[in-house]
């Protein structure tokens, strides 16, 4: 009997964490699955729904299915000196959050604590709201506070000339408005924690995913402030400390020095990236950073000026940073070891004392 039963578990474990991803089509998903019955999967569905897990909508032929909330909670914060968010995880959102594996509930202690003490410090609004929904398979917070907005006030500080300018320099991480008080290190390894990560904020919506490196910024219609979405497994093997790994030197000091640099961040709309003045935008920062992985999912193509300027000229600019790039097509990956080749040829070739290159030179 034990076997059965855990073969049942095993059943109810695939339907929570598939349902949302196939509503429509689950039963017949799981039965092929595992080989069995619909019928056999529709007890197993029906259990469910008398445990208030998930809840059928539609007629029988077109019955879908979703996840119930086992947790709903809201609050609002005044945004005092007073206000700590160590005794608000303590005392609210840990005891909310409830029961979890010590590696989720770690997760969920990083990005609450991080994003609340952010509204706290640096978003010069007057509250904060916090709310917390709770299902078999994933929980998922939004912080909200009423301050100037995040992209915004980085625009401000750094000058930049569009919000959406502030994004490709959080991404990159090493980014804060307070460097005395901040390392700038937090909201970057926040985001490659969670499942999904997301920012609304001004006119500029930011979205990570977990996984291959996939970012990326939509136009969008919010009032001044920040609101931050964070979503999660209930049961994600995943850990902090294997996400700090990817990106912290292996010598003694551990020092967050490796960067991914979503380059689809910097082209907007229907933009293509072919100017060096884009390349020089892309890599602005870049050198607080020992490893620089451009990631080029996203782009179809590129110019041959933003390339040489990246791969040639930044290159030979900072001999001791280690650069490469990922998930390039085969146009991108033409222009980029087109510029490499130009830059093996300028040391081969170098320019003897008292002459000028040549216009074509690709030395110049």
């Amino acid at each position: 009997m034990s076997r059965v039963r855990a073969r049942g578990e095993e059943i109810r474990r695939y339907l929570i964490d598939n349902i949302e991803k196939h509503p429509a089509d689950i039963t017949k998903r799981t039965a092929h699955h595992f080989d069995i019955t619909r019928q056999a999967i529709s007890k197993h569905l029906r259990r469910l729904i008398e445990e208030k897990v998930i809840a059928p909508s539609g007629k029988t032929r077109g019955r879908i299915y979703k996840l119930c909330a086992t947790t709903e909670w809201n609050r609002g914060y005044r945004i005092t000196p007073a206000l700590s968010e160590s005794e608000v995880w303590r005392l609210d959102v840990a005891p909310v959050l409830g029961e979890m594996p010590e590696n989720v509930k770690d997760i969920w202690h990083h990005g609450f604590t991080e994003i609340f003490n952010n509204a706290i410090d640096h978003s010069g609004g007057t509250r904060i709201a916090v709310n917390i929904e709770k299902t078999a398979a994933y929980t998922q917070m939004t912080i909200v506070d009423d301050g100037v907005g995040i992209f915004k006030k980085i625009q401000t500080a750094l000058g930049l000339l569009d919000e959406r300018h502030a994004v490709l320099e959080l991404a990159k991480g090493k980014l804060t408005t307070d460097p005395e008080s901040h390392s700038g290190e937090g909201i970057f390894f926040t985001s490659r924690m969670f499942d999904t990560f997301q920012i609304l904020s001004g006119g500029v919506f930011y979205s990570h995913d977990f996984g291959p490196e996939q970012e990326w910024i939509l136009e969008a219609s919010q009032k001044a402030s920040t609101l931050v979405f964070m979503r999660l497994h209930n049961h994600t093997a995943r850990t902090p400390r294997r996400i700090f790994d990817q990106y912290i030197t292996a010598d003694d000091d551990h020092r967050f020095d490796k960067t991914v640099v979503p380059v689809e961040l910097a082209q907007y709309g229907d933009d293509k990236l072919i100017s060096r003045s884009q390349a020089k935008r892309l890599m602005s920062r870049v050198e607080l950073f020992r490893t620089v992985i451009l990631d080029f999912h996203g782009v179809a193509t590129v110019g041959q000026a933003f390339a040489d300027e990246i791969f040639r000229i930044f290159a030979q600019q900072h001999p001791t940073i280690e650069l490469d790039w990922i998930h390039a097509n085969s146009e991108v990956k033409r222009m980029i070891e087109r510029a490499k080749s130009g830059a093996r040829e300028a040391i081969a070739q170098p320019t003897l004392p008292g002459i000028e290159p040549a216009p074509d030179d690709p030395a110049r």
